[in-house]
């Protein structure tokens, strides 16, 4: 385990202001921001990449698998990565109900991955796909968006991303600051269920830590 909030609030959370929370959350965080953004610093409102595990990098298998694929089909895997993101985005608001989204580096890589993993398979690939994506709480799941890879090709499966949402945890100084009901954290661990939609087939379910 990172500890990476050691580094950032050793000293407790006496004295820490909003913009100085803003300011470290830059400094230890690398931000996430929405397609055809830049942004040169955190900022409120943002999705948050942190430090989770050891086991959180991308290992030298997702390396070469990433290396294996067609220049085509990494530009999909990126986009279709980028669109899940953006979900999460405009989900924040709206349907998160928080100001601060926090998600585990390279999560939403090994997303990217997985999803196309789960498409080997299929006659169209990832082309095929209609991906739903969801956030799982104790009690219920909500349903984020979808996301189209090829909007010109008919879904032959239907995938689920289901995120899960890690309401124990996260930036207790964060929380003091911007109101607990503000700041949510998602969990490295996340599910993907694979649904044929031509097939009696029943939904496969994978589980990632």
């Amino acid at each position: 385990m990172v500890e990476t909030r050691g580094f950032l609030f050793g000293l407790g959370t006496t004295g820490i202001t909003e913009e100085s929370a803003v300011k470290m959350m830059a400094k230890y965080f690398f931000q996430l921001s929405s397609p055809g953004r830049t942004t040169s610093s955190t900022r409120r409102g943002s999705i948050e990449s942190c430090d989770e595990t050891e086991n959180n990098s991308l290992t030298g298998t997702d390396w070469d698998w990433d290396a294996g694929l067609e220049h085509e089909e990494r530009l999909l895997q990126q986009d279709v990565t980028q669109q899940i993101e953006r979900r999460l985005t405009e989900a924040k608001a709206s349907i998160l109900r928080c100001q601060v989204l926090l998600l585990p580096r390279h999560t939403s890589a090994r997303v990217g991955q997985d999803v196309v993993r789960s498409s080997v398979d299929e006659p169209c690939g990832l082309r095929g796909a209609s991906i739903q994506v969801y956030v799982e709480f104790k009690d219920k799941l909500k349903y984020l968006g979808s996301v189209s890879p090829d909007p010109d090709i008919t879904p032959t499966f239907e995938l689920s991303v289901i995120f899960k949402a890690d309401r124990d945890d996260g930036w207790p100084p964060l929380k003091a600051i911007f109101d607990s009901s503000k700041v949510l954290k998602l969990r490295a661990e996340y599910r993907l269920v694979k649904r044929k939609l031509y097939s009696s087939a029943s939904p496969v379910i994978h589980d990632f830590n």
